[in-house]
């Protein structure tokens, strides 16, 4: 039994921490992040979106999201954003990380931390949803 407590407690735990800390902390101590996206989709989050997109990603993954931009590095193959097969992750966090590190080890890709705010890239990523859905 006691065995059990002391069990259910390190879960408890975990979950606490993983959802307290942000996804970069939260991965440095070994827990595998599963946070959700904080900004919570709403027309301004999409609005806001939308704007970043247009100004960061339109030129390599297309006006439509759909991977047909004119501006992407030669030989390289921007993603569909809007369709159902996601290479790199399809959760929120696992977009973020791709967002805000790039993709390596050519980095075809951009690492946009720095670049875009971690607000902003939330804000893609309801786009993106948004997107997707209509």
């Amino acid at each position: 039994m006691a065995r059990l407590v002391t069990t259910l407690m390190i879960l408890v735990f975990i979950m606490l921490v993983s959802a307290s800390v942000p996804v970069a902390a939260a991965e440095s101590l070994g827990v595998v992040a599963t946070q959700d996206n904080p900004i919570a989709t709403s027309e301004e989050s999409i609005a806001a979106g939308r704007t970043i997109y247009g100004r960061f990603c339109r030129s390599c993954h297309g006006q439509l999201a759909d991977g047909r931009g004119m501006a992407a590095p030669a030989g390289s193959r921007p993603a569909n954003l809007i369709d159902a097969e996601w290479d790199h992750g399809s959760s929120d966090t696992e977009i973020f990380k791709v967002i805000k590190e790039g993709i390596a080890p050519k980095y075809d890709m951009d690492a946009w931390e720095g670049r875009v705010s971690d607000d902003d890239m939330w804000n893609v990523i309801n786009y993106l949803r948004d997107l997707a859905t209509n």
